[in-house]
């Protein structure tokens, strides 16, 4: 199997108020193929799809965990601090609850988190190690 994620999949109890969020509060473009189950963004070189928990526990045929808040964060990286910022504020702006406001952190970058609506946690970073290429997909260096 070749070394890739295509799509991470966030089940989420209200997939409404989850879609509000990314839509009308950050501004992201819902993709073809969404249903009132399931919404799907196109990222780039992945897709999130926001899953509607019963839904999703439907398909697997078994239960969830009602707890998101486990070892697993979504990242979101900006090309600088006060883009970070800036998204953080937005984020907050469209209902996430903040938990870390952005500052300098130990690895030598900048980074906060807020809880997005379902529950999940997203982490808001600037990393100057990585390179940030203009389509938005992230270079590791070699």
């Amino acid at each position: 199997m070749e070394q890739r994620i295509t799509m991470t999949t966030l089940a989420v109890s209200d997939l409404a108020q989850t879609r509000r969020f990314f839509e009308d509060g950050l501004g992201w473009t819902p993709a073809p193929g969404g249903t009132d189950q399931v919404a799907f963004y196109q990222l780039p070189g992945a897709i999130l799809g926001l899953y509607d928990r019963e839904s999703l526990e439907k398909d697997l045929g078994r239960s969830l965990p009602k707890e998101t808040l486990g070892g697993m964060t979504l990242a979101w990286n900006g090309r600088s601090e006060a883009e970070v910022d800036a998204a953080y504020e937005q984020a907050v702006a469209a209902g996430a609850k903040p938990l870390t406001r952005p500052e300098k952190v130990f690895w030598g970058g900048y980074s906060g988190y807020v809880e997005i609506p379902g529950g999940h946690l997203l982490e808001l970073a600037y990393n100057p190690f990585w390179q940030l290429k203009a389509d938005g997909t992230v270079e590791l260096p070699a």
